[in-house]
């Protein structure tokens, strides 16, 4: 307590106008500083961060309106403090074939709300005995000492989006687990140490129902049209479903949102040249093309991600490091008989 009242009076004595008075609001910042976690006060930046969360991340996650919706919605109500304080920010399960932006969601999630960014591959977790490296090894086993995974990680950074991918394939024994934290928000490592949930966001994502949205539908319609939340209750047990804030199912990709991501794809392409001193252009025949070729309604924007890496990475690596662009310049890339051709422009020297 010494230490922050310390703290706090170097921070009001050291800053732009100095004060004599304490706030409680100031002992509120510090200690939240201290412990890594969001002030109870809500500060000016964040009201504009939380102000534009909704619209920001629908600006980097195309197609998905809905899921981006229910997400902001839950963060808003965490830190309106409307939520249950003895709950995690929020509880969700993503659903939905692959590619189309669950994990991607969670990512600039993180990255919006500037906090960190907790992953954690399930398909490590698939055997009885590798769940307990997520709470730690009990005691007389290999790796005691060091604690568990996921709860090392919460404690170190108690403010996060946590991601748990592709969670179906997770042995049940990790479903008993997540129990106490979607209900509790803690959980008690091997050491007795509680690791605190509360204001974590926990993100679970799986493929489960991606067969039934890509059935073909009886009719007219080309698209997709079914729900995975059979899929989903017959793979997550009531207990578990009950304890989630929303399952929130992500749709396929269609034609017009490929061109958007397309467009994603190039601009971190250009974001990369730039350290190279190279510019690149895009027509809008050769964004049409790629977006055309790498649309595929089952496999979302990863084939596209590979399209352009074979197309348009590989050919512009050559030509950085042994041809026309080796000292920078630009590259413009159009199409011509249904091929993308390059044009380059070296640096004068």
């Amino acid at each position: 307590a010494i230490d922050v009242i310390d703290e706090v009076g170097a921070a009001a004595r050291l800053a732009k106008k100095p004060r004599r008075q304490i706030r409680v609001s100031d002992i509120e910042a510090t200690v939240a500083h201290i412990a890594r976690i969001p002030s109870r006060q809500v500060s000016a930046s964040d009201r504009n961060r939380l102000k534009s969360l909704e619209r920001d991340l629908k600006r980097v996650v195309f197609g998905q309106d809905q899921a981006l919706e229910n997400l902001s919605r839950a963060i808003l109500r965490s830190r309106a403090g409307l939520g249950s304080p003895d709950r995690p920010v929020g509880s969700f399960l993503f659903t939905g074939p692959t590619g189309v932006g669950k994990t991607e969601a969670a990512k600039q999630l993180a990255a919006q709300m500037g906090i960190a960014f907790l992953r954690f591959d399930m398909s490590e977790y698939m055997e009885k005995h590798s769940v307990a490296r997520l709470i730690g090894s009990p005691p007389g086993y290999v790796g005691f000492e060091q604690g568990g995974l996921m709860t090392e990680a919460v404690t170190k950074q108690p403010h996060a989006v946590l991601l748990l991918d592709e969670i179906e394939k997770a042995h049940p024994d990790l479903f008993n687990i997540l129990l106490q934290v979607m209900d509790h928000g803690t959980l008690t490592d091997n050491n007795g140490k509680q690791a605190d949930f509360r204001n974590v966001v926990l993100i679970m994502t799986s493929n489960v129902g991606a067969r039934e949205m890509s059935s073909t539908p009886i009719g007219f319609e080309s698209l997709p049209t079914a729900t995975p939340g059979n899929a989903v209750e017959k793979t997550f047990s009531p207990e578990f479903r009950n304890r989630l804030d929303a399952v929130i199912a992500f749709r396929p990709l269609d034609a017009k949102v490929m061109l958007k991501v397309v467009d994603k794809f190039v601009d971190e392409l250009r974001e990369r040249l730039v350290e190279k001193n190279v510019q690149l252009v895009l027509s809008a025949a050769a964004r049409r093309y790629l977006g055309d070729k790498g649309f595929d309604p089952l496999f979302g924007a990863r084939p596209l991600a590979r399209l352009v890496e074979n197309e348009l990475n590989d050919v512009i690596a050559r030509e950085v490091l042994f041809g026309e662009l080796r000292g920078g310049g630009e590259v413009r890339i159009g199409l011509s008989r249904k091929q993308l051709t390059f044009s380059y422009i070296p640096v004068s020297s």
